[in-house]
């Protein structure tokens, strides 16, 4: 009988709504609710809301207290209701007093629900353990004492193979172990037996079940079509994993109901609400929406009237002491104002962390290539680490031996009273240990990076031609500005972190290195801009850089706030000196970022000296109970394209991804497609994850990080039989405030309006509203909001800025976020 329920199709739409969260090792930020992206911001928020439950906005209390609190502008508030109402005493009564439902739950879930209501039981319960087991015993990375039989196979011949040669099974019944058997055995077939003949219902029981378990269901979906993403890649799909729930389920019916049950569908009414049928409007929402425009316009209107301002640089040297380039990273915001603070004649710039180069990593003794570039892009180079290979510090008592029957018990007798000691003595006295995951081991600092071309290595060019370095090193240079006056010493920065027991670890590395340090980047740019053959021909393109100037690649460890300088390249004396200088500086200006970092933490008091605060700091980056290393991105707000002196002198408290642009470098925007085209969904991403799991801690963020175990090495559940939680734990977003992110462009807004237009995925973004723009007339320090296509001029209703002369005392003051500030430069 032809049926009109296509199980292909519904699976291939499902994946899309999934969520997309890649497995720890390869850890990057992304919207959460791309699968929404096709809409406007608030009509896809309220669309998740209605469909799968999600929680989209601040509670309507929250909104409420932050505008009593002066956190809301009045002002703001009202232009708001005007823009978008047009009667704005109305909609503010609405705002401020109205009564809503605080219950509004997802249709996802509702017809499932049946189970529990008809027949008391909850399916989810004696389905999930068992699923959860399998299928982590299956994707295992190397927790697991013993690998998953049959390994090479797909999940479903390896589940098949085992089930017939088995004397064991894993079903309660004959049955559901035949149908198993059965190679033709369909999706189809067996929801014709658990819900019945109401093929309508098909795709909505299917969705129901998956949003179950959303993260084990998003990471089956990743692996099948990112299997690289597992080192120890596996063969399964999606569908596998819902013919084989669907078996468990059929098989838990049968074992506890004795097959007297009947097909949910036989109990379904009218009352569920398919899925995708349209949504009705929601004052509610509307409220919430424009609550939500009000709490992120009065920063924005803050921030756009500080970077109007005229900032007077009473100090304007006529050399470079050293110019220094940085990630885009909000994190490197401070550090930069700090290092500018302390040496007024030096320049700092900030581009993404990948350094405009993009290859495969292998390092010494590695036995797999690891990707250093943005995550969309597959690269077609390889660099390799050349040198004596060194042996990684272990741990003894952390060995499989420990977990035999004999060697176990003689472990636990000696080493296990030696590790009760030793974690007591840690628990008091944190230090670096083999089990500390550090940015500073990705490459030995001692070892080489060979950068020119050497021969072809399974698919993959070991090394690059000069020509291809001089294209590298020229899109890096005019992309940020930096093409005369290069001072004597330039240095390249990475970033990396460290900490120990996180295993959310790759998100606090590097973005643009695909979740890992920047180290190798940064010394492969500066090795092929200190050639001689790839300046002759940047001469060529324009950009003169001296004999004299001579790049050094360098990390900066944004959790213990640490710097180390790859500086074997400077071989003059004189070089030499100005190098130790710069390291001191450096180290200060370090002093000065823990400080500024530290109000965040409750054990740290601010106002201690800077040295000893970083000494801190430091602790905290190894202590085994600290579940708060670093706050990553939390409170990331702004992104900002222009030059330094745009931003310089403003303070915004380490909320800002600051990428270095000089339109009159790039009249015609064609290196600021290229830093839109990034900047969007790499700041838009890192942000609107910030967002949702600050909104939603529990289905769109992963909850408390601390009963959170590590399964298989490729994600984290809340125990051993609890659900992959996908995005980010409360410790890296209790302090966050949900706002979206605001890229402020120097540049005429004609030139970014034709930029943005030339891709679709880019021009996404900002029609749809996910991110805000603004262009800033590098002329006329004029403001255009885009809007619904096109630029519109922006008044800030702000009226002054605050200027303040001492910032530590500042710092001291709060744990909170600060307004905007002008720094007093004199």
């Amino acid at each position: 009988m032809p049926t009109s329920f296509d199980e292909h199709q519904v699976i291939h739409e499902l994946k899309h709504f999934l969520p997309a969260q890649a497995p720890l090792m390869d850890f990057v930020h992304h919207n959460t609710l791309h699968a929404f992206q096709n809409l406007a911001f608030h009509e896809a928020l309220a669309t998740a809301h209605v469909k799968l439950g999600y929680q989209v906005y601040f509670p309507l209390e929250n909104f409420r207290s932050m505008y009593q609190e002066g956190r809301i502008s009045d002002d703001v508030l009202e232009r708001v209701l005007v823009q978008k109402k047009g009667n704005a005493e109305a909609w503010k009564g609405k705002l401020l007093f109205g009564e809503y439902p605080t219950v509004e739950p997802g249709r996802v879930g509702a017809l499932r629900g049946i189970w529990k209501s008809t027949y008391g039981i909850d399916l989810d319960s004696l389905v999930h353990p068992t699923l959860f087991r399998i299928i982590g015993s299956f994707l295992d990375q190397g927790i697991s004492i013993w690998n998953f039989p049959l390994n090479g196979k797909s999940f479903l011949e390896a589940i098949r193979t085992l089930e017939s040669t088995s004397f064991a099974s894993m079903f309660y019944r004959k049955e559901t172990k035949k149908l198993l058997l059965n190679p033709e055995l369909s999706i189809t077939d067996l929801l014709k037996k658990v819900v019945g003949d109401k093929e309508e219902l098909y795709e909505q029981y299917l969705y129901d079940q998956q949003f179950s378990h959303q993260g084990w269901s998003g990471m089956v979906s990743t692996v099948e079509d990112l299997p690289q993403t597992l080192l120890d890649t596996r063969l399964i799909k999606l569908e596998d994993l819902i013919l084989f729930e669907l078996l468990l389920e059929f098989d838990a019916l049968n074992y506890k109901l004795d097959q007297s049950w009947s097909p949910i569908g036989h109990f379904a009414t009218e009352k569920i609400i398919p899925l995708h049928d349209p949504i009705a409007y929601s004052e509610k929402l509307d409220v919430l929406s424009l609550w939500q425009e009000a709490f992120e316009w009065t920063y924005y209107d803050q921030v756009l009237k500080g970077l109007q301002m005229e900032k007077v640089d009473s100090i304007q040297p006529h050399a470079k002491s050293f110019q220094a380039m940085f990630c885009i990273d909000d994190r490197e915001c401070s550090f930069r104002r700090h290092l500018e603070e302390l040496d007024p004649a030096c320049d700092t710039y900030g581009t993404p962390g990948f350094f405009s180069v993009e290859f495969f990593y292998q390092p010494v003794g590695g036995k797999f290539y690891t990707k250093l570039c943005p995550a969309p892009v597959t690269p077609y180079y390889l660099i390799k680490e050349e040198g004596s290979e060194k042996k990684l510090g272990t741990d003894l008592h952390f060995s499989k031996h420990s977990h035999n029957f004999y060697t176990g018990w003689l472990f636990s007798q000696t080493l296990g009273f030696w590790s009760a000691a030793k974690l007591f003595v840690n628990l008091f006295k944190p230090s670096m240990s083999p089990a500390t995951a550090s940015s500073l081991k990705h490459v030995d600092k001692f070892s080489t990076i060979r950068v020119d071309y050497q021969a072809m290595e399974n698919g993959l060019q070991v090394g690059f031609h000069i020509e291809e370095m001089a294209v590298r090193v020229e899109s890096l240079l005019k992309s940020i500005g930096l093409v005369d006056n290069f001072a004597p010493i330039v240095y390249v920065i990475g970033h990396g972190a460290s900490s120990v027991n996180n295993p959310h670890y790759a998100a606090y590395d590097c973005g643009a290195c695909s979740g890992r340090a920047g180290s190798v980047n940064a010394r492969v740019i500066s090795q092929m801009a200190n050639k001689p053959e790839v300046r002759a021909i940047l001469r060529e393109k324009g950009i003169h850089i001296p004999e004299t100037t001579v790049f050094v690649g360098g990390l900066r460890d944004t959790t213990r706030d640490d710097v180390v300088f790859y500086d074997e390249q400077i071989t003059y004396a004189d070089y030499k000196i100005k190098h130790a200088d710069h390291v001191k500086l450096f180290e200060k200006a370090l002093d000065s970022n823990a400080k500024e970092r530290s109000r965040r933490f409750e054990s740290i008091n601010t106002s201690a000296k800077a040295s000893d605060i970083h000494e801190k700091i430091r602790t905290r980056s190894v202590s085994i109970f600290e579940p708060r290393p670093e706050l990553n991105h939390a409170t990331n707000a702004l992104c900002i394209v222009g030059r330094r002196e745009l931003s310089k002198g403003v303070f915004l408290d380490r909320r800002s991804f600051l990428n270095s642009f000089d339109y009159r470098v790039d009249l015609d925007g064609t290196y600021l497609f290229n830093i839109l085209k990034a900047a969007a969904p790499v700041c838009g991403g890192i942000n609107l994850e910030y967002y949702f799991s600050r909104v939603d801690g529990e289905k769109l963020g992963a909850g408390t990080k601390l009963p959170h175990n590590v399964m298989g090495l490729f994600g984290v559940a809340n125990g051993i039989d609890g659900d992959l939680r996908p995005g980010l734990p409360a410790q890296m977003t209790e302090v966050h405030d949900p706002v979206r992110l605001l890229l402020i462009v120097e540049h005429f807004p004609e030139i970014v309006l034709k930029t943005i237009q030339k891709a679709e995925e880019t021009y996404e973004w900002f029609i749809n509203d996910w991110v805000k723009l603004v262009s800033i007339n590098p002329e006329t320090k004029e403001l255009s909001v885009f809007e619904k296509g096109e630029f519109k001029l922006y008044e800030p209703l702000t009226k002054d800025i605050q200027e303040i002369d001492n910032l530590d005392e500042l710092l001291a003051s709060s744990q909170e976020n600060f307004p905007v500030y002008l720094l007093n430069q004199n």
